[in-house]
């Protein structure tokens, strides 16, 4: 039996506001629990796939490199500042105007129609949302293992199920193995391109031919979080498929290029049907707020700024790699803002010691290795990283 909108918005604020405290209260106590289980602090994610959590985080007021969370450190852009600054004074007004300027803009931009795109407060909400939505009423979603877990956690939280799916040995999506695991159970398959935490992405054309093959059976959701920092950039994007009438969603950040991850702008782009089953229940956006929508509009027009941007990550990407193969390390092929490689440390181990020299960074376990995944940050930050690493593992 289906819900109607006031059911339906009573489960899912008592549904989101769990995800909500999930970086406090939740997170606390599932980090806790999963230490109280083993002794190397592992949050499991699946069965091959897990965090190290150490009980002890840094003061990030403190850190001499913050590496963590894929932030980048050069935004967001003088002009993005400005217009943020100056829509602070129309708070007292709902930004539904500004809003629509901003989906205007994003429609020429990805040659979509208005009606094609959602806006949210970042894509992980959208992701969220979206999980929330089509699994209220189980079924199953795909994805690759590992990959991010953002709409994966939400959907089965929400009463999904998860296939995961172990990427190639290549770590790129294994498309064939994801075709073939779909049932008729499945609702959605979500795939992370560029993918996260491996950095690596998955070819470009034979993606393009399952989105299209697939998305005549099921939806597909594309995470291109990253896309714009890869070297095709927007070349490598599904977002024309939407334009040509697939039943495909495409997410996209102001959080990475645009570098206004605090400020948490994100859109969706998919067909007029599939976006209106998720707005009529989620109102997307309605949590962006008028500041962070004229920050946006203006990042957009900031060409020189998200070229400059893209060419100081590369630069810090580059610096890095070169000094992992200086020192004889091995490390994925990065496309993203991100590097990963891996350690012969236990990860508890590793982050106790990195932490140490205040640098903050991650540490994963996946195919029976531990890894470390670091964000690209200044020059400076990335010099205080390579220093780190050589007392620590060289």
């Amino acid at each position: 039996m289906s819900l109607n909108r006031r059911e339906w918005l009573k489960r899912g604020a008592l549904a989101m506001g769990a995800v909500a405290v999930a970086p406090s209260d939740l997170w606390a106590k599932s980090v806790a629990e999963a230490q109280s289980k083993n002794n190397k602090f592992l949050f499991n994610y699946s069965n091959s796939f897990d965090e190290y959590t150490p009980p002890k985080f840094p003061d990030l007021k403190t850190v001499k490199a913050r590496l963590v969370w894929n932030e980048n450190p050069h935004g967001p852009s003088k002009m993005a500042a400005e217009a943020f600054q100056k829509a602070v004074m129309e708070g007292n007004h709902y930004s539904w105007g500004s809003l629509g300027e901003l989906v205007s803009r994003i429609s020429e931009y990805e040659g979509v129609e208005p009606y094609n795109i959602m806006m949210g407060p970042g894509s992980s909400d959208l992701l969220e949302k979206t999980a929330l939505v089509k699994f209220q009423h189980g079924g199953n979603v795909i994805s690759g293992d590992p990959s991010y877990m953002s709409l994966v956690s939400v959907a089965k939280a929400a009463g999904g199920n998860w296939k995961a799916v172990k990427l190639t040995d290549d770590y790129q999506h294994d498309l064939k193995a994801m075709e073939e695991a779909i049932d008729k159970d499945t609702k959605l398959v979500y795939i992370t391109n560029p993918n996260n935490p491996t950095a690596t992405m998955t070819d470009t054309e034979n993606l393009q031919d399952f989105c299209k093959r697939v998305s005549k059976k099921v939806p597909v959701f594309i995470d291109e979080a990253y896309i714009e920092l890869s070297p095709e950039g927007m070349n490598a994007s599904m977002a024309p498929l939407v334009a040509e009438g697939y039943d495909i969603y495409v997410a996209r950040t102001f959080s990475k290029i645009h570098g206004m991850a605090g400020l948490r702008v994100g859109y969706m782009l998919g067909n007029k049907k599939s976006l209106e089953e998720i707005n009529d229940i989620t109102r997307g956006g309605m949590g962006i707020t008028g500041p962070s929508i004229a920050a946006a509009s203006a990042s957009m027009k900031d060409e020189a700024y998200l070229k400059d941007c893209k060419a100081k990550i590369e630069e810090a990407r580059n610096y890095t790699t070169s000094y992992l193969e200086s020192r004889g390390m091995d490390f994925m092929p990065s496309n993203t803002n991100f590097v990963i490689f891996p350690i012969d440390m236990d990860g508890d181990k590793f982050l106790e010691k990195i932490y140490e020299k205040k640098v903050v960074v991650r540490a994963f376990k996946f195919w029976d290795q531990d890894w470390c995944r670091v964000s690209m940050g200044t020059m400076k930050e990335m010099k205080y990283f390579t220093d780190a690493i050589d007392e620590i593992l060289v």
